[in-house]
C-alpha cells in the first residue's frame, strides 16, 4: 500500500463532504459536469474543483457550504453498506484492545462492508498484512469497492478470501504466524480452535458480538479451550456534550450499545495459566443454555438481494471515481 490520502486542491473524482444550512451533510464525488441539487438551490461541482480543502462555496440560492475531504470516521458512516458496519467507537476500541501495531499480521472475519478493514489497514501500515474472510461474495465486493474508494487503490497488503474461516484459514496463513485476529460474526466460538492454531504465542483474538447470549457463549468457549488467557469483556458508550459558552450539558441523544467486545491472548504451547480464585457463582450451564446460544436463536439480520445489488452498484461507482482521481496528474482543471 503506497498511496497517501489525497491532499491539496480538490480534484475530479475526490470525495467531498459538504456541510450545508442547519448542519446537514452531503457527501459527493466530484465530476466535471456534476451538480448537487437541494431545496436550497444548485451547487455545481466546478465551484469546488481547484479549491483547497476546508473552503466555503456558495450555491445558486446563495447558501454557503463548508467543503472538506471526509475523515475515515465520516467515510465509514456514509459509504454504501452491504452488511452492518463496525462503528468508529467500537473500531477504536478494537484497535486498542487488540493492540494492532505497524507491521502486524491481522486476520478478520467477516469483512462486511469494509469499515473495520480500513481501520485495520491503517493501523497495520504498509509493512503489515490484513487477510479478510467473508462468506458472501456480494459483501466482499462492496468491501473491496469501499476500501478502494477511500484509499484510491486496492492495497497490495490486503487479501480478501471469499469462504468460511474454519475451512480457509489453515491454507491462507501458516500456523502460529498471525499476530491479531478479529471476529465479527454471528457464532465466533465456531472459529476459536482454528484461530488458536493460527495465532502466535501472545497473539490476541477479539470477538465483536451484539447480544449478551453471544458474549456468554464465546467467553465460555475461550475459557474452556485452555489455550488462552482469561477472557476480558466490555462495551463502549459515547455521549456527546453541547458546549457553548456557559451552556454546557450532555446531548439529548447518545450512541449507546452497539456491541460487546471479548478478547484474550494465546498461551504458549503446553502452558497452563495460574488458577484464578473467584467468588462462588453460577458458572455451569446446561442443555437449555446451549440452545439459547445457537446462531438460530441469536438471530441473523438479512438484507434483500435487490437492496444488496443496489449497494454493490453504489460502491462500484464510488470506486470508479477514486480510480479516475488516482489516474490524474498535474494541477486540477475545472474545465476537464
Amino acid at each position: 500500500m503506497t498511496s497517501q490520502r489525497p491532499s491539496g486542491p480538490f480534484r475530479i473524482g475526490d470525495r467531498v463532504q459538504l456541510t450545508g444550512p442547519k448542519g446537514r451533510l452531503h457527501t459527493i464525488t466530484l465530476r466535471a459536469d456534476g451538480e448537487l441539487h437541494t431545496h436550497h438551490g444548485v451547487l455545481k461541482h466546478t465551484a469546488l474543483i481547484g479549491q483547497p480543502d476546508g473552503s466555503v462555496v456558495t450555491n445558486s440560492g446563495r447558501h454557503e457550504y463548508l467543503a472538506l475531504r471526509p475523515l475515515l470516521r465520516d467515510f465509514v458512516m456514509s459509504m454504501p453498506r452491504g452488511a452492518a458496519i463496525v462503528y468508529p467507537k467500537d473500531a477504536a476500541q478494537i484497535l486498542a484492545e487488540a493492540d494492532v501495531f505497524p507491521g502486524a499480521v491481522v486476520v478478520e472475519a467477516g469483512v462486511g462492508s469494509g469499515a473495520l478493514s480500513l481501520w485495520l489497514l491503517r493501523a497495520a501500515g504498509a509493512e503489515g498484512r490484513l487477510v479478510s474472510f467473508e462468506r458472501r461474495p456480494e459483501f466482499a465486493e462492496v468491501a473491496r469497492a469501499n476500501v478502494e474508494t477511500f484509499l484510491g487503490e486496492d492495497p497490495d497488503n490486503w487479501e480478501v478470501v471469499v469462504g468460511d474461516l474454519v475451512e480457509s484459514l489453515p491454507t491462507a496463513v501458516a500456523p502460529a504466524s498471525v499476530d491479531r485476529v478479529v471476529l465479527d460474526m454471528l457464532a465466533p466460538w465456531e472459529c476459536i480452535d482454528v484461530v488458536a492454531d493460527a495465532l502466535a504465542p501472545g497473539g490476541v483474538v477479539v470477538c465483536y458480538v451484539a447480544t449478551a447470549t453471544q458474549l456468554s457463549r464465546v467467553a465460555e468457549y475461550i475459557r474452556g479451550t485452555g489455550l488462552f488467557t482469561e477472557p476480558d469483556a466490555n462495551e463502549t458508550m459515547v455521549r456527546g456534550w453541547h458546549v457553548e459558552g456557559l451552556a454546557v450539558r450532555p446531548d439529548h441523544r447518545m450512541v449507546a450499545h452497539t456491541g460487546f467486545l471479548v478478547w484474550a491472548r494465546r498461551l504458549a504451547p503446553g502452558a497452563v495459566p495460574p488458577e484464578q480464585k473467584r467468588r462462588a457463582s453460577k458458572t455451569s450451564y446446561g442443555d437449555e443454555d446451549v440452545e439459547l446460544w445457537t446462531p438460530g436463536a441469536v438471530g441473523d439480520r438479512q438484507i434483500t438481494d435487490k437492496n444488496l445489488r443496489k449497494r454493490v452498484r453504489e460502491a462500484q461507482r464510488a470506486a470508479d471515481g477514486a480510480r479516475q482521481a488516482a489516474g490524474r496528474t498535474g494541477e486540477p482543471d475545472a474545465s476537464a
